[in-house]
């Protein structure tokens, strides 16, 4: 048996729990429903979504496709699809403070209570004072055309850096789910 054949059998079993997973939670947050929700069910849904995504990163092939995208689709694409989207991971797990995604706040202070240099602090180096990123996403079922900014700070310091100004919460989430989707997509047929 050729142990670097893909996916292995650890890899299968974990592929096919966090896709399952994933999808469900897409398939929630693309219905209008969603939106109706209370503000703290939405923000538990939108987090485990992240958090199942930014585990898949992980997996090899789909960090070949982050690696195509960077050479092959529109800049900063792929930085939203893998550096971007660990970031607000990061902040909604390592700061769960937060009951909804229009609360949540950082800044420099809180980021390295502890020691510098970690990612959420690397990321808002690299990226503050960035331009804004313009994006717009489809929407077949509802034939709608989606237009929004992915606002990155213009300093990072001690001012409090919300994550609703980076990405609004429905339109920013359903742009990021469905850029998610499509990377996911890569290694399966639904």
């Amino acid at each position: 048996m050729n142990k670097n054949l893909k996916p292995n059998h650890g890899e299968l079993e974990f592929l096919n729990l966090a896709y399952h997973k994933f999808y469900k939670i897409y398939d929630e947050v693309m219905d209008d429903s969603f939106w109706q929700k209370e503000a703290y069910y939405r923000f538990s849904r939108i987090k485990d979504g992240f958090a199942v995504y930014v585990e898949l990163l992980n997996y090899e092939p789909i960090q070949w496709v982050i690696e195509h995208i960077r050479i092959n689709r529109p800049q900063m694409e792929a930085e939203i699809g893998s550096e971007l989207f660990k970031f607000i991971r990061n902040v909604i797990m390592h700061f769960p403070f937060f009951d909804s995604w229009e609360e949540i706040w950082i800044k420099k202070s809180i980021i390295n209570w502890d020691k510098d240099g970690q990612t959420i602090d690397k990321f808002l180096k690299k990226y503050s004072g960035k331009e804004t990123i313009k994006y717009r996403f489809w929407e077949p079922t509802k034939k709608k055309m989606t237009y929004l900014d992915i606002r990155l700070p213009l300093q990072y310091g001690d001012e409090k850096i919300f994550l609703k100004e980076f990405l609004t919460e429905k339109e920013g989430v359903k742009f990021s789910f469905i850029l998610m989707k499509k990377i996911l997509d890569t290694q399966t047929q639904r």
